[in-house]
C-alpha cells in the first residue's frame, strides 16, 4: 500500500492503536530543558518511578551567552534545580547526553523526538518527525519514552521552478506564510518537496522547516536525500554501519501513489523580493469554515478509559518494552 513520508514514520513508531483514542507513538530522542522539566521531574518523584530510558533523553545546555552575561535569580534557580533533577534521576552519568544543539545532530533520518520548546523544527530538513510537547506530556516521555497523541493529518507543500535573482529561502518562506496563512496548515503535518525547495542547502531546508509552525502546523519535514547523507558525512554525522544505514534512508520517501489529506503546489516564478501581507491567502477560503475549525488539535490532554496519560502508558510498559526488543532499526539506543 502507497505512504506518505509521514505515515511511513508515524507507523512504524505506533506501539499500539485504538479506534477513537490517541496512538501510542514510541520516541527515539527525548530532549528536554530546565524550563518544562521540573513539573516533570516532580510528577516522576510523586509516583516514586526512574526515568524509562534515561540514554535516549538528551539534556540541552543553557545557550553559551549565560556563562559569560549576568543571569536572573529565578533562572539561576532554574538552573540548580534542573542540574539537581538530573543528579537525583541520574542522567548525569550519561555525560554524552549533554548536547549544544547548535554543535550536535540529536537525531536522525526516519527517527521521532520531542521537545518541550520550539527548537527543534530544523530537524525536519534531515528527516526527522520532530514534535513540541508540553509540560504534561514531557513528565509522560520520561516515565514511558512514548507519547500519546492524535495522528496529525498530512500535507504536502510542494514548490517547483527557478527563483528569480538574488532571492532565497527567505524569500520562499514569506510566499509561503502569505499563501498559505498562519491556519490552514492547523492539525498538519507538512511535507516539503518540489525542485525548488530540493536544490536549496542544507541550511535553507532548516530554514524552510523552522517555518512550520508559523503557518500553524505540528512541524514539517524533507525527505532525506543525497544531499542530506553527504551532509552527515562531511560533518562526521554518519553512523558506523554507513552502508546498511543508508539503505533504510534511501527509503524514506513518499510513494508515488500515495494521498495526502491536503496538497498546495506553487511556482517559485510568483515569488518575489521583500515581505508580503501575512494571511492574505487564496487557498484558505476554499474550505467551509466549520471544516476549517474542526482540525485536529494535538497537544490537549486525552483522558483514557478512567486513565489520565501517564497512567494508561505505565499500564502498559510491557507492550513497549516487547516493541522495543523487535526493533530493527536502532541508531541510538
Amino acid at each position: 500500500m502507497a505512504e506518505t513520508l509521514f505515515d511511513k514514520i508515524w507507523n512504524k513508531h505506533v506501539i499500539s492503536r485504538n479506534a477513537g483514542f490517541p496512538d501510542t507513538l514510541y520516541i527515539d530522542v527525548h530532549l528536554i530543558n530546565k524550563i518544562t522539566s521540573a513539573q516533570a521531574f516532580e510528577g516522576l518523584r510523586k509516583r516514586n518511578i526512574s526515568i524509562f530510558r534515561p540514554a535516549q533523553t538528551l539534556l540541552l545546555k543553557d545557550p553559551a551567552y549565560s556563562q559569560y552575561l549576568p543571569i536572573s535569580d529565578l533562572s539561576q534557580f532554574q538552573l540548580d534545580l534542573y542540574n539537581r533533577n538530573c543528579s537525583d534521576f541520574g542522567l548525569e552519568k550519561f555525560s554524552q547526553n549533554f548536547v549544544d544543539q547548535s554543535e550536535t545532530l540529536i537525531a536522525y533520518p526516519g527517527q521521532t523526538l520531542v521537545f518541550d520548546a520550539n527548537h527543534t523544527d530544523d530537524l525536519g530538513a534531515f528527516g526527522v518527525l520532530s514534535i513540541n510537547i508540553n509540560a504534561l506530556q514531557v513528565e509522560q516521555v520520561l516515565a514511558t519514552q512514548c507519547l500519546l497523541m492524535l495522528k496529525p493529518k498530512r500535507m504536502k507543500v510542494e514548490v517547483n521552478g527557478k527563483l528569480g535573482k538574488g532571492l532565497g529561502v527567505k524569500d520562499i518562506n514569506h510566499f509561503l506564510l502569505s499563501e498559505i496563512s498562519a491556519e490552514e496548515a492547523k492539525g498538519h503535518f507538512i511535507e516539503y518537496s518540489g525542485d525548488t525547495i530540493l536544490n536549496l542547502d542544507m541550511d535553507g531546508r532548516m530554514a524552510i522547516c523552522n517555518m512550520s509552525r508559523e503557518i500553524g502546523a505540528i512541524g514539517g519535514f524533507i525527505a532525506p536525500d543525497d544531499k542530506t547523507f553527504e551532509f552527515l558525512r562531511k560533518n562526521g554525522m554518519m553512523v558506523e554501519n554507513e552502508e546498511e544505514t543508508l539503505s533504510f534512508w534511501r527509503n524514506l520517501y513518499s510513494d508515488e501513489a500515495c494521498v495526502f489529506d491536503e496538497v498546495l503546489e506553487f511556482d517559485a516564478e510568483d515569488i518575489g523580493p521583500g515581505n508580503y501581507e501575512i494571511g492574505l491567502s487564496r487557498i484558505i477560503h476554499s474550505k467551509p469554515l466549520n471544516e476549517r475549525s474542526e482540525m485536529i488539535s494535538h497537544d490537549g490532554a486525552a483522558i483514557i478509559s478512567g486513565y489520565n496519560d501517564t497512567d494508561y502508558l505505565l499500564s502498559h510498559t510491557q507492550g513497549i518494552k516487547e516493541y522495543e526488543s523487535s526493533k530493527i532499526y536502532k541508531l541510538f539506543d
